[in-house]
């Protein structure tokens, strides 16, 4: 890049988006929001019990320092001056959870995995990742301190029921089950928080003075944009408050509760030394700004490992498995060699033949909230092959968002006339296509299709102290879409949705939340069959 292009790019961004997945490191141009560079780094899930999935905070950690490093690197030999990145957004993953001690910078949680280095035994710090479901005990006992055993006892606070889920629950569970966290939450030394507080805190020192915080989006699942940012960060550290009294949570160890676009600190390591953090958003969230979902009614649906649909009022829905199904089918069952051969094989038969399944492999999340539920194919005939399970996988991440799209329409009373898509499933033209074809409206994707981590950077450039992002409409670039239109009626689409709906049915109450003698839930005969089939 000559020195004349060099000058014209202006002040640029970076972006940490980390995922479930992996970490990625991306640099924006604040003007154009063009992607300049990126790199990724792929990090391991580990599953050490049935229903358990843990991550390395130390190993997030490392993996976003690489990243940095890597793509500062990758400028420079681009020709382009790192020195023009004013500011960094952070998009996490929600609800997973780590605690740490602040006085030695060491995540807690009690080692899982040994691994032997330099003949020495080296424990490896785990945290509890939002698909675990460890915590079904939990989340029972806890309601037995409702009256009537109520899931929706929080409800008409926090806009969802009690669920394993959330990030109060896992902490509960620590808290009862690791004794290094107890012994420093009644020593002082413990810190809580999502991956965004891990990260922040980390980067801007750590034990050395690190900010311990998180972002409104983070903080809580309930969200209203009516309010001022003053008034919505003291009504969410009140609504802490009341949760983590019920919880039985020290407060102390609980993040400061910030907005997202805010100088919190500054990097002080790496290439990026002096460089603000001024942006954070949970992925999601972080999402529906990269789709520039500013008016009324605009909402966006976000492909990963999960399934996430958000309405610019603050309604959201979660479904836990969307792209994790895909890689059941490559990992367990073996029917696929890549992810991306999903597409071919269902495109091959194009049609699932009757056949449905629900990957409620983690319960079903919204709109049911049934942690008692899991996987099921049905509908088997002896004509169905491994096209038609593909086909079938794509159909229920559909289905899915479905069952979302329809609670927001109802709650909000203004149905969507287009959904706004993104994530890495997006790029399956047969998914992108079933799903116009079963909400009966386009579908929209944008040719950008890093809108979370564009998201993030666009709230860390419009921050009060950095003011090199405008989010004024008239302001912002126009993006390119590629569009799906229904291609089947609507009586076809309410049949199938139909036959689906009787699947999820079918699907719920296979596990037991009673505890053995043991200390392990009880699950009968029929149900081992059904969940060794399926995992």
């Amino acid at each position: 890049m000559a020195a004349s292009d060099r000058m014209m790019l202006g002040p640029l961004v970076g972006s940490i988006d980390q995922g479930t997945s992996s970490t990625r490191f991306l640099v924006f141009n604040a003007k154009t929001s063009e992607l300049l560079s990126h790199h990724q780094v792929e990090i391991m899930q580990k599953f050490p019990k049935e229903g358990w999935v843990e991550q390395d905070p130390k190993e997030i950690l490392s993996s976003v320092h690489e990243c940095v490093e890597k793509t500062c690197e990758k400028l420079q030999q681009l020709n382009i001056d790192i020195t023009n990145i004013k500011a960094i957004g952070v998009s996490n993953q929600r609800e997973t959870t780590v605690v740490w001690d602040k006085t030695t910078g060491e995540p807690l949680y009690n080692a899982i995995v040994y691994i032997l280095l330099c003949g020495k035994s080296y424990l490896i710090s785990q945290l509890v990742l939002w698909l675990d479901l460890r915590t079904q005990a939990t989340v029972e006992r806890l309601l037995k301190k409702i009256p009537g055993k109520n899931k929706s006892f929080f409800k008409f606070r926090t806009g969802l029921p009690l669920s394993t889920y959330f990030s109060a629950v896992k902490l509960r569970w620590l808290l009862d089950n690791v004794e290094e966290i107890k012994q420093a939450v009644g020593d002082g030394r413990a810190m809580f928080g999502t991956i965004d507080s891990w990260l922040i805190w980390s980067l801007t020192g750590g034990k050395n003075g690190g900010v311990h915080c998180t972002d409104v989006t983070n903080a809580t699942q309930f969200f209203n944009n009516t309010l001022s940012d003053l008034a919505l960060t003291t009504y969410i550290y009140k609504l802490f408050c009341i949760v983590f009294r019920f919880f039985d949570i020290p407060m102390e160890i609980l993040p400061k509760v910030r907005s997202s676009s805010e100088i919190y600190g500054l990097m002080k390591s790496g290439a990026l030394t002096g460089v603000p953090i001024s942006g954070c958003l949970g992925d999601q969230s972080a999402a529906l700004v990269g789709q520039m979902c500013f008016q009324d009614g605009q909402a966006k649906n976000t492909y990963g490992t999960g399934c996430f649909l958000l309405c610019n009022t603050g309604q959201k829905g979660s479904v836990a498995i969307a792209g994790a199904v895909v890689r059941w089918l490559r990992d367990n069952l073996g029917i696929l060699k890549t992810s991306q051969e999903v597409e071919k094989l269902a495109a091959e038969v194009g049609t699932s033949y009757g056949c449905y399944f629900v990957p409620a492999f983690s319960g079903l999340y919204a709109p049911y909230w049934e942690p008692s539920a899991r996987g099921i194919i049905c509908g088997l005939t002896q004509f169905t092959n491994k096209n038609h399970i593909a086909f079938a996988a794509l159909e229920a991440v559909c289905f899915q968002t479905r069952e979302l799209l329809d609670a927001i329409n109802k709650d909000c009373g203004v149905p969507l006339n287009q959904l706004q898509v993104d994530g890495g499933m997006t790029n399956n033209k047969v998914l992108m296509q079933l799903q116009s074809d079963i909400l009966c409206i386009p579908v929209v994707k944008p040719s950008m299709p890093e809108t979370t981590a564009l998201g993030a950077a666009m709230a860390a450039g419009a921050a009060e102290g950095v003011g090199i992002w405008s989010l004024n409409p008239g302001d912002l670039t126009a993006v390119t879409c590629e569009r799906f239109e229904p291609q089947i009626n609507p009586e076809e689409s309410e049949f199938r949705f139909a036959r689906w709906k009787k699947a999820v049915m079918k699907s719920m109450d296979w596990v037991t939340s009673d505890i053995s003698s043991n200390g392990k839930p009880e699950i009968d005969a029929s149900q081992v069959l059904v969940i060794s089939l399926l995992t």
